[in-house]
């Protein structure tokens, strides 16, 4: 998983000589490219014979290119997200670890006030409870990703906090990591082990792989520093009155739950939401006919650590399972139609041209692209969800025929 940390490194300036600088666009040839990080990374103070030791041979990685272009061709519909991710297998496991590392998780809880359902429902997302950490080696991805101009930045400043973090003797030269450098049971990124990683048993190395105190502790220190509250749940499923105006359906637009209440907003249950002097936000993850949750501040927090609504809902939505919650009530479609990224574009196209302003044709449905979304099916007289599906790209198809 892709981790939100921001990434502002600058590449290394150099001064030009009577050999000809790329082109635009173009990558310096690698070995050159290598000589300069390495002396980068000396600089800022890195041990010299880590930083030899960890470049020596290195090669950029074919594979590791293809992975980082390669967009999936339709987009995961949010039962087929959550029924991949929070399956019976994965809850009895979960449970079953819940209860097996009880006294370190209870331990780590009381120091970072981060509830233990929580800390192994990331860790059976991140890497099914330690079974998949990451086999390519972890300095030749990054430097892949670092020297390809696209990322180059962010991969280059992963890069340095990877060398920083083995010198410091947390990780050897030759770590296996996923291709874009996630690692360990948590699949911290570089930069995310070097701040926020923990020795919890203090044995002078931080280790994400063989020691549990470290792995749950350096997870609850993540979570804690990024404003998790340890005496809050993350969200619940909720019934939505009939006259519900979905406009108000938005992350962001918050209000005290005494207020949704008022608004008609109940348990999936149809009983009163709790009596409790906290804030929360409706989202509608599968649009207006698929499962309503009001979120509160602990959404808010799994979504810095990753900043998909469906990966944030399968982390609530696994603790609770793990806490001994049943699966979620809503009524579950016959059959979903998963647009494809070619669909996406050609809606943010349709809409550009109506009038909608989507802020590009990229085939990602962001923030603009909802917004979008929302005027459109407004000015149409649809349910205002801000959601994509097949029926409303063929609505804006037969308006541009029209």
């Amino acid at each position: 998983m892709f981790r939100h940390i921001i990434a502002g490194m600058a590449l290394i300036l150099w001064t030009a000589t009577a050999t000809a600088a790329p082109a635009q666009g173009e990558p310096e040839p690698f070995a050159q490219w290598l000589d300069g990080l390495r002396q980068e990374a000396i600089a800022k103070g890195i041990d010299p014979a880590i930083v030899n030791r960890a470049l020596k041979n290195i090669e950029p990685i074919e594979r590791v290119i293809e992975l980082d272009r390669r967009q999936p061709e339709f987009t995961l519909t949010f039962w087929k997200y959550l029924n991949g991710r929070v399956t019976e297998k994965r809850i009895q496991r979960g449970r079953e670890l819940l209860v097996k590392h009880r006294d370190i998780l209870e331990k780590v809880s009381k120091e970072f006030g981060v509830q233990p359902r929580f800390l192994v429902s990331f860790w059976g997302l991140e890497s099914n409870f330690g079974d998949y950490t990451g086999t390519f080696p972890l300095v030749g991805a990054l430097a892949t990703l670092s020297h390809d101009p696209r990322r180059s930045n962010f991969f280059r400043e992963q890069l340095l906090a990877a060398l920083k973090v083995m010198a410091r003797g947390d990780i050897p030269v030759n770590v296996k990591s996923s291709w874009a450098g996630a690692m360990g049971n948590m699949q911290f990124i570089p930069t995310t082990y070097r701040d926020f990683a923990i020795d919890f048993d203090n044995n002078k190395k931080r280790d994400m792989w063989n020691s549990l105190p470290d792995i749950f502790a350096s997870a609850a220190n993540y979570l804690s520093r990024s404003g998790w509250q340890g005496d809050e749940a993350w969200g619940r499923e909720v019934r939505l009155p009939k006259d519900f105006d979905y406009d108000q359906a938005e992350l962001g637009k918050n209000k005290p739950i005494s207020q949704w209440q008022r608004i008609g907003v109940r348990r999936i249950d149809g009983s009163d939401l709790p009596r409790v002097d906290i804030d929360g936000a409706l989202i509608l993850p599968a649009g207006y006919s698929g499962p309503a949750f009001l979120v509160y501040n602990n959404f808010q927090t799994i979504l810095k650590w990753n900043r998909s609504f469906l990966y944030a809902i399968a982390v609530g939505h696994l603790a609770d399972r793990l806490a001994g919650q049943g699966p979620l009530q809503s009524r579950r479609p016959t059959q979903e139609i998963p647009l494809s990224r070619r669909d996406i574009m050609d809606l943010q196209r349709l809409l550009t041209d109506r009038g909608f302003d989507t802020a590009g044709t990229d085939g990602v449905v962001g923030p603009q692209t909802r917004k979008a979304i929302k005027s459109f099916q407004r000015k149409a007289k649809l349910p205002a969800d801000g959601y994509p599906t097949a029926g409303l790209l063929e609505k804006l198809r037969g308006a541009a025929i029209q």
